[in-house]
Parts: structure tokens; sequence; C-alpha cells
């Protein structure tokens, strides 16, 4: 049975640090919950703990004013040893906690009620609960309301958890390693606004050359990052041997059905690169956020060439070409990047300016990405590709 014990414990443990929620900085939507659950009931103190190995940390609290304090004799080791709430209208009449340290000298507790706090996995790693120094009674109406309250932080953490999970999955779709090519450079970088988001880029070598994508799905969230999933599937899927038009005409027969159903749309630049030649044929669904800085200093915006995925509504997809000299350079981005100046397409050129002299990739896309960190409130995905030309 102790081996049991200690099995179940390392396997709470475990649960409990692949929230990653120790030791992270207060939240609202924590502090909302013990704000409300202390006014209800009444209470001096009203916490939400993260039952660690040897210490509580307090993700949330009101009325104790402490991080983190010793696990030892605390209540809420009771707690996450059993499923159920747990009622203490008086500390020191209860023998289990009449000689507690924490009922004979500060907080000098003497009502205490809790819930635990359980993972997706069924693990209970915490609590939340609610204390006073004078006894009372605790109705089985406010026990249900109390469950209800953790209940509500337990969602918080599952999809807090969950989305984390699924922002992992979500960058494991995104280009893992970066492709030699001759005479070129390239990068890419995503930073979605929350753990998942709407934006993708690819690439694909071909025998001739390299064909790259940047979309952009209407919305974020986890909404957003289905749809994006399923459009790169999708273009993966029709992108051997056709067109980048073709490609993106395969793209919008294959979605549109769906994308009317979900009520969403997608921008896409897609273009197919020429390594030998640097001539670039590219099809471009509603997003015009594609920029091409002349080894002169000059620049040339390419204009879409057709409605965004899912506004078509018949429309046949078209192409267009332009050409990467030695020293030019290519770079698109999502819209995010324009949330970085006044978010409309007057700042383009302000995106441009922050662009660094001659032909280089990496540092385009570290001081998109840097100005887009430099925010304090990023509402929207930031994705930029670029590929320089650095020889002919």
């Amino acid at each position: 049975m102790a081996a049991s014990a200690d099995l179940d414990e390392r396997a709470r443990l475990a649960a409990l640090h692949e929230l990653a929620q120790l030791d992270t900085p207060r939240e609202e939507r924590f502090d909302r919950v013990v704000r409300l659950a202390q006014r209800l009931f009444g209470t001096q103190a009203a916490f939400v703990s993260l039952v660690d190995a040897d210490r509580l940390f307090y993700k949330a609290e009101v009325g104790i004013d402490a991080v983190q304090s010793p696990r030892k004799d605390s209540f809420c080791t009771v707690i996450v040893q059993e499923p159920t709430t747990l009622v203490v209208p008086d500390a020191r009449l209860d023998p289990r906690f009449a000689q507690n340290p924490y009922v004979l000298g500060d907080p000098r507790i003497r009502f205490y009620a809790g819930h635990p706090i359980t993972s997706a996995g069924g693990h209970r790693i915490g609590t939340l609960c609610v204390m006073d120094p004078r006894p009372r009674e605790f109705s089985d109406a406010e026990a249900q309301l109390l469950r209800d309250l953790a209940l509500w932080v337990e969602k918080e953490l599952v999809t807090d958890d969950e989305l984390q999970r699924a922002g992992e999955v979500q960058a494991t779709l995104l280009p893992r390693t970066v492709p030699v090519l001759p005479g070129y450079e390239l990068a890419a970088r995503c930073l979605p606004a929350r753990q998942v988001g709407g934006d993708f880029y690819d690439w694909q070598t071909t025998p001739d050359g390299l064909v790259l994508t940047l979309a952009d799905v209407m919305g974020k969230g986890m909404a957003s990052a289905i749809v994006a999933a399923t459009v790169r599937a999708v273009l993966r899927g029709a992108g051997r041997g056709v067109s980048v038009e073709e490609a993106l005409q395969v793209a919008e027969d294959s979605l549109d059905a769906d994308l009317e159903a979900a009520g969403s749309f997608v921008t896409c630049f897609r273009a197919h690169v020429d390594l030998a030649s640097g001539d670039v044929g590219y099809a471009d669904a509603g997003h015009g956020l594609t920029f091409v800085r002349r080894r002169d200093g000059s620049g040339e915006w390419l204009a879409p060439t057709g409605a965004p995925l899912g506004l078509a509504f018949g429309a046949p997809r078209t192409g267009a070409r332009t050409t990467l000299g030695p020293g030019d350079l290519l770079v698109t981005f999502s819209d995010g990047v324009l949330d970085l100046f006044d978010g409309t397409l007057a700042s383009v050129d302000e995106v441009a300016a922050l662009l660094p002299d001659g032909p280089d990739a990496q540092g385009a896309v570290d001081a998109i990405v840097s100005a887009a960190r430099g925010m304090r409130d990023r509402g929207d995905d930031v994705t930029v590709v670029a590929l320089a030309r650095t020889s002919a």
C-alpha cells in the first residue's frame, strides 16, 4: 500500500509539473475566482493552491499575502488525497486538526473548506479553499457552490494545458529545417497571439526550385488553428507538379464548403522560385503583403491576384510573375505585422523601413519579430517569411 501511494504521488506531481503553472505570475482569471469566493462565503481568506512535493504555491489568493508556504501540516494535503470537498466547521473541535500549528498559531484557522482541482488526467494537483478565524457552518448549497468555483479554476487550467499542447503540435507542422539553397538565404518565424494561431508558413523544394507559402486564417485561437492545419494539408497535397495558381484553385475547390460552414476565409501568398534564374511565379489570394526590395533600394509590392480562399465565388485563380536578382530580398508577412503600426495598409512602408540593408533574410525576420515582441498586447498572430538572393 505504501508503494502504491508513493506511485500515485509521483504521478500526481508529474501531472502538476506538466501544467507548467508553478512559480508563474498572478493572473486575473484566477484572482477573479478567489475574490468571488471570499465575497460569497464571507471569509477572511480564499486561495487557489497548487500542491507540490513540499510546498503550496498560491496561484491566486486574497487575505493570505504569500506566494507559497510549506506543505507540512497544510489542510490542502488532506484535500488532494480525497476526491471530495473538505469542510471543517471548527478546527479546534476536529481531532484531525485540533493540534495543527496553523490552528494553534497564525493564521489561527477555525473554519476551513476546500475542494480539489483535478488535471485532465484525473490527478488532484491543487485546491480552491476558503478559511476564517471564526467557526461557522457550511451548508450543502455552499459546498456545491465551492465545487462549481473549483471546476471553473480546473477548466481554466486544463484548457490552458490543452492549448499549450495544441500549440506544441501546431509548431511541429511548421518546417523543421531550412533547405540549403546555393545563392539564397531563407528564414521565417511565426508568433501566435495565443498558444495556437491561424497563421502558418511552409516551404517545399522542387527539382528546379522552391515553393513558398504563407497563409493567414481569419481569426485567432483553436478554430483558426484547425482551419490552418487543413489548408496546409490540402496545399501540400496539391503542390507537386502544378503551378501555384493551380494549387490555390485546388485548395479553393476542396475547402470552399468547409470555409463557408465555418464562416471563415483564408488569405494566402504562394510562390515558386526558379533558383537558377530567380524567376518568381506567384499567386496571391487576397493577401497583398509581399514586398520585394531591390538591390538598388527600390521596392515592389506584389498585388493580390485574386480574392481570399472562401470568398472567390467561383472566379478562377490567376498568377503573376516577378524576378529576384542578386542582392534582392523578398519578404511576405501576415496582417498581424501591420498592428505594429496603425493596423492599416497605409503602414506597409513603415514595415519595409524595418528591414536591414542588403539581402539579409534572417535580419529581416529578426527585425520584424523584435518589433512584434516589443508590443505589450499583441492582438494578432505575426508571421514573416523572407528569401534573399545573395549571389548569382
